[in-house]
């Protein structure tokens, strides 16, 4: 558990130092605002998780046995673009950005959703590790509680809040760009994931038959 606290830690002082090391010189009080957002989200999480749903914790440190191979693929291709999208933020930062103020509430908005989204699914969902795979060795069963009635891929639904509330929150327009191609990537996942939980987890198929929709009620 010390080993998790600390890489949690480590993970969120390393976003800040290579946010500010880049920016300090520029006055960037954005950044700074939204790395300790991001910080209070990380902590109140580890919070959630330690007394709600301890077990998940160490399952998402690593990447398991059994996980697909087009999922691996995907992570590959996946993480740059996330990469990316703080590397242009910080970029635009010492350029004029045409954001309009009132987009930044719009944001913050957005962040706080997401955050709570995916809180809610780190509480209810022990099955919820980073790759995709069927999870024989841990009891896999269908999860139906929570935010998993309303839709079957909340998760995603928080993640995708999370990279528009950053170009947002940081006021930049060409990380647009990284965000919607990593969230078209998440899109894809999510097709991919379904028809593997629909082919290998059983109950699945029936479970789809009652929560319709992938990421949005009433549309997909």
């Amino acid at each position: 558990m010390h080993k998790v606290v600390a890489t949690t830690t480590a993970v969120a002082f390393v976003l800040a130092v290579l946010l500010f090391a880049l920016t300090s010189w520029m006055g960037w009080s954005l950044g700074w605002v939204y790395v300790w957002l991001y910080v209070a989200a990380v902590i109140i999480n580890l919070f959630c998780l330690l007394r709600w749903n301890p077990v998940l914790i160490g399952r998402r440190m690593g990447f398991a046995k059994g996980t697909k191979s087009w999922d691996l693929v995907w992570f590959v291709l996946w993480t740059p673009l996330v990469i990316t999208l703080y590397a242009l933020a910080i970029t635009e930062s010492g350029w004029v950005s045409m954001t309009p103020d009132g987009a930044w509430l719009l944001g913050l908005m957005m962040f706080i959703t997401g955050s709570v989204l995916l809180i809610w699914c780190h509480i209810v969902n022990p099955f919820l590790e980073k790759t995709v795979r069927i999870q024989t060795d841990h009891g896999h069963h269908v999860i139906e509680t929570g935010p998993y009635a309303y839709v079957r891929h909340p998760f995603y639904v928080g993640i995708i809040l999370w990279l528009f509330s950053a170009p947002l929150m940081l006021m930049s327009n060409w990380a647009f760009i990284p965000a919607i191609l990593a969230s078209i990537g998440l899109v894809i996942r999510t097709i991919l994931e379904d028809r593997t939980l629909y082919r290998e987890l059983p109950g699945y198929a029936d479970y789809s038959t009652r929560v319709r929709a992938r990421l949005i009620p009433g549309i997909w």
